[in-house]
């Protein structure tokens, strides 16, 4: 058989797995395994953080000197309530499709930036220290000493980036990304779910032909 008369066989170049239109499936799905991941992850670690000391040190009374913590509550609650925003936000991406979508998105990215820049500002606060330091000694303007922050708040702004990453993931992906199934949709007629098409009548009941009946239906169609 000469050479002309050979059918060519089919390669696939070196580092190319798959049809060229997968590839946009698989984009898709890594960057939407990397935004739940990312999002869940920085929205955990500012909730933790919230709840955690971020500052201590000592209100100076006559007989001495009364140890006082602060919770990144007690310092701000930013962090805490956006966390909970940019979870709900990531959430509400697959409820939503097209214009909804993209406005869901950059509330969850809004979210992040907020919960980074709160911590990083809560991180040198020291009013909620001194409040409660006036508190227990009694005195307005009570003074604190030997101040020392934790590295908490480090911990909610990292959270922050995280769910930061989240948001921009979703502004450039998210239009690929599945979304609720159509049965939880609202038909043109304002029903919830698709249309069905009514069971044929069992001719062989009685009941059910008179169900039909009722119905305003021709059971003998």
């Amino acid at each position: 058989m000469s050479a002309a008369s050979q059918t060519p066989t089919d390669t696939v170049p070196p580092g190319d797995s798959g049809s060229a239109p997968d590839r946009p499936v698989r984009r898709a799905h890594r960057s939407l395994a990397l935004a739940l991941l990312a999002g869940a992850a920085g929205a955990g670690l500012a909730l933790l953080a919230s709840g955690r000391t971020w500052a201590e040190g000592s209100a100076v009374l006559a007989q001495g000197e009364l140890p006082r913590t602060v919770t990144g509550a007690d310092v701000t609650g930013v962090p805490g309530a956006l966390a909970v925003v940019g979870l709900a936000a990531l959430v509400a991406v697959f409820a939503v499709r097209r214009a909804g979508r993209i406005a869901v998105a950059a509330l969850l990215t809004l979210s992040g930036v907020g919960v980074a820049v709160a911590a990083v500002l809560g991180n040198s606060d020291t009013s909620a220290l001194r409040e409660k330091a006036a508190t227990a000694v009694g005195l307005t303007g009570t003074d604190v000493h030997h101040v020392t922050h934790t590295g908490w708040p480090w911990v909610a702004a990292a959270g922050g980036l995280l769910l930061l990453v989240a948001g921009l993931l979703a502004l450039v992906h998210g239009r690929h990304w599945p979304a609720m199934s159509g049965r939880y949709e609202r038909t043109p007629g304002g029903a919830r779910g698709p249309r069905r098409a009514p069971a044929a009548p069992d001719l062989d009941r009685p009941e059910e032909i008179w169900k039909s009946l009722d119905r305003g239906e021709d059971p003998t169609r």
